[in-house]
């Protein structure tokens, strides 16, 4: 992305989209007072999120005993009532489904490549999945010290059943993946941790595997991902093309100054318990209070804070292109070479 001398200015920034997390299927209902359970709460904190300022809300589900469910069912069902509940806010399905454990003394784990590939067929259709991309290390353990999990089942990290887990998103499974999403009119969200993974997804648009508005999350979560270094968001940032739409993600406290720093940069953010349990050390705080601090934050930097109109204007929600260089050209990266072309590829004005 280029930042020209106004660029930092808010009025010349996209309203701020705000992603909510709120479910966080890596914690058990014990450890902390802000988990939904029952499917009426867990819509009840769809609202509250979207009442306090986000737009897009990161859905998991949760069964009747707490556990993160790994059901289609429960997501349709989900789905269906939070269509009715917030009509306006972007849904956005996380493509692990769950990756909780089983069973105690298991290791965290994504599911089959069937299960997820089930993830197109969801009625009614999310707006979004998640997709990940290159099959990755995640352990979600590695970044955090004792006062992020305090009290909780975590507090064992030396023994976390995360410290193992990995993703499962080898090039076969993934253009499938993308290739069914597409077909029934659902975005794919890229989750990417680092800049390898954002080079093969820009492969693999130049092969036409993917022809559709690139909306991604720089995901800063470390154990095989990038840390909350701001060298590493900025090269990051650096790297993105402009037409592209860009959320910082973080854990634990360095949620904090990572989308703080986002909201400056023109970036768009998220939060909530799956991403963090707590805001100063050792004070909780709840996933709608997370985005009221966002949203504050913005309005104090003068940013507005987008609606659930701007969100779906923002993201591109329901756009897809017809061709590699119609993709090519909307998301801002450069033209494919033409044969026997030299030095930098450009598009030509007039």
């Amino acid at each position: 992305m280029h930042f020209m001398d106004d660029s930092l200015l808010p009025e010349n920034q996209d309203p701020l989209v705000i992603q909510a997390a709120p479910y966080g299927p890596q914690w058990l209902p014990g450890d902390s007072d802000d988990i939904p359970v029952k499917m009426a709460d867990q819509v009840q904190k769809a609202v509250d999120c979207y009442n306090a300022g986000a737009t897009v809300l990161h859905v998991h589900v949760r069964e009747a005993d707490g556990t993160g469910s790994k059901r289609l069912s429960m997501f349709n069902e989900m789905l269906d009532r939070l269509r009715s509940a917030v009509p306006k806010m972007v849904l956005q399905v996380g493509g692990s489904i769950s990756f909780a454990p089983e069973n105690e003394g298991d290791t965290a784990a994504w599911l089959s490549d069937d299960t997820r590939h089930g993830l197109a067929e969801l009625n009614p259709r999310p707006d979004q999945v998640t997709v990940a991309i290159n099959t990755n290390q995640m352990n979600t353990a590695e970044m955090k010290v004792p006062s992020d999990v305090a009290g909780t089942s975590w507090e064992d990290l030396e023994n976390s059943a995360y410290r193992e887990m990995v993703i499962p998103a080898g090039p076969a499974f993934v253009e499938e993946h993308i290739r069914r999403l597409v077909a029934n009119g659902i975005q794919p969200h890229f989750q990417l941790g680092d800049l390898a993974q954002f080079e093969t997804l820009g492969r693999m648009i130049r092969k036409g595997k993917y022809m559709g508005p690139v909306v991604l999350n720089w995901v800063s979560i470390g154990g095989g991902m990038d840390g909350p270094n701001p060298r590493s968001m900025m090269e990051f940032i650096n790297h993105v093309p402009d037409g592209a739409v860009l959320t910082i993600e973080g854990t634990a406290r360095q949620t904090w100054p990572l989308t703080t720093m986002g909201i400056c940069l023109g970036m768009h953010v998220r939060c909530g318990i799956e991403d963090t349990l707590n805001d100063n050390l050792n004070e909780r705080i709840t996933s709608v209070k997370q985005v009221e601090k966002l949203a504050r934050i913005s309005r104090e930097l003068h940013r507005e804070v987008a609606t659930g109109e701007d969100a779906r204007r923002i993201y591109k929600i329901g756009e897809f292109y017809n061709s590699v260089e119609e993709t090519l050209a909307k998301n801002g990266f450069p033209p494919t070479r033409r044969p026997g072309q030299r030095g930098f590829t450009q598009y030509l004005g007039a």
